[in-house]
């Protein structure tokens, strides 16, 4: 470890966020002031691409390199194939090496656009299956194997979960996972001298088994730290939309629907998520937040929010994308302009009825009739009367002609055309079904 060059105070920027939930010696704390500490978090590579929610332990890499520390990344190649129990209720299908490859590939891709692999404070990225993939079985139980108490694993949390639930369990297999993860942390202290290990709340027994293991078998001090798992305000998983997951990579979740999944953020979690998730300095969050609440409706934090996310993620180009896709759809702006994608990514909420392209070219559909369609009306005598109130837009155009029809000219893009009831109630006629 090196002396630490005047950098942020990584830990107090960290605890100022609400980004520290246990530390397991506030020797920790002072090292981290005064040295360069090796430290790793590791990841799980149960998909070909991060999430939203890993996204907080990749900028707490982030944030550790910037303040002069030294990241490693682990890929666990090795793990990977057991499967961690934590925040687990059920096993996990295990994955083939084939498949677990293409999923370190890809994960592999988008770390390398976070982090800086060159220079003082060069981060590393490792797979432990370079080291775990060697180990002989009657030898890890020997050296390993005996430092692990069964009777304190079984008191684990996650654990417990698994043994009392009613059609669960735990196999051997995802039992020994804490083994390796303390194996893990002692390789990356004897090649690396790796001091810290960071995660999330649920990791603590793993992290501290670690801890312990290489006091025994090395006399060494190292530390863990740990953040909190995120949630929304009302309980639920953070990190999915109607959808599903949204990830990181484009092809799985649009830039769009990215943007749009920070720029809907909840009222009660837009202040932690900008703490979380930006490098906004905390005062200008505070900020922020105060002037929100005294003009909720202008949602300006989540527009902030949806920026600082959406370059940090994807860079500033495709924000430029997504905003002007926003404003045209949700704020009156000329929708031949967008493609065919950006229609349907940015209605990809709104019921979408499929018509036929004869019945456009034909005598036309009678507006009427595709309000109660699309779901938008429950009759057509209820559309009329919304017509005649000047609820009803066509393209965005309003409409207050009960006699109104729909052709072929008023698709968009040669495929759409986009109804609105009221100020946000949209509808989708699709001609390629």
């Amino acid at each position: 470890m090196r002396t630490l060059v005047k950098k942020p105070d990584f830990h107090a920027d960290l605890d100022a966020r609400g980004l520290v939930h246990q530390v397991t010696s506030p020797e920790a704390i002072e090292l981290l002031r005064t040295r360069s500490v090796p430290t790793y978090i590791g990841f799980d590579p149960t998909a070909d691409s991060l999430h939203v929610g890993s996204l907080l332990p990749v900028l707490a890499l982030v944030r550790l390199q910037r303040a002069g520390h030294e990241p490693i990344a682990v890929m666990g190649g090795g793990t990977g194939m057991i499967g961690d129990p934590s925040g687990k209720s059920s096993e996990r299908n295990l994955l083939t090496r084939e498949l677990l490859e293409a999923n370190l590939a890809g994960q592999r891709k988008q770390l390398e656009r976070f982090l800086d692999f060159s220079g003082p404070h060069a981060a590393r990225m490792v797979n432990n299956l370079d080291w775990l993939g060697k180990l002989d079985l009657i030898g890890f139980l020997r050296d390993i194997g005996k430092h692990f108490s069964v009777n304190a694993m079984t008191q684990r949390d996650s654990v417990q979960l698994r043994l009392t639930g009613r059609d669960q369990g735990i196999s051997f297999t995802e039992f020994t996972y804490a083994l390796l993860q303390a194996y893990d942390f002692l390789e990356l202290f004897d090649r690396y001298g790796c001091r810290l290990q960071m995660g999330g709340s649920d990791q603590w027994g793993n992290i501290t088994d670690g801890v312990e293991l290489i006091r025994r078998l090395r006399q060494g001090q190292a530390y863990g730290l740990t953040m909190p798992l995120v949630t929304k305000s009302d309980g639920t998983k953070f990190g999915k939309s109607e959808s599903g997951n949204v990830w990181i990579d484009e092809s799985r979740t649009s830039a769009f629907a990215f943007y749009q999944f920070w720029l809907n953020m909840p009222d009660a979690d837009v202040a932690r998520s900008l703490r979380f998730f930006t490098f906004l300095e905390v005062p200008d969050i505070d900020a922020l937040v105060d002037a929100h609440l005294k003009r909720p409706e202008k949602r300006e934090a989540q527009r902030v929010l949806a920026r600082e996310v959406t370059t940090l993620v994807h860079g500033a180009a495709v924000l430029a994308r997504a905003e002007r896709a926003t404003a045209v759809l949700f704020e009156g702006g000329d929708l031949r302009t967008l493609s065919p994608s950006e229609i349907a990514e940015g209605l990809a909420d709104a019921p979408r009825t499929a018509v036929a392209r004869a019945e456009l070219a034909g005598g036309g559909l009678d507006l009427p009739s595709a309000l109660v369609r699309c779901g938008l009306a429950p009759s057509k005598g209820q559309a009329r009367t919304a017509i005649e109130q000047g609820a009803v837009s066509v393209n965005h155009e309003l409409v207050k002609d009960t006699a109104r029809v729909l052709t072929e000219r008023d698709l968009l893009a040669e495929r759409f055309v986009v109804l609105r009831r009221g100020k946000k109630t949209h509808g989708l006629i699709d001609i390629a079904g």
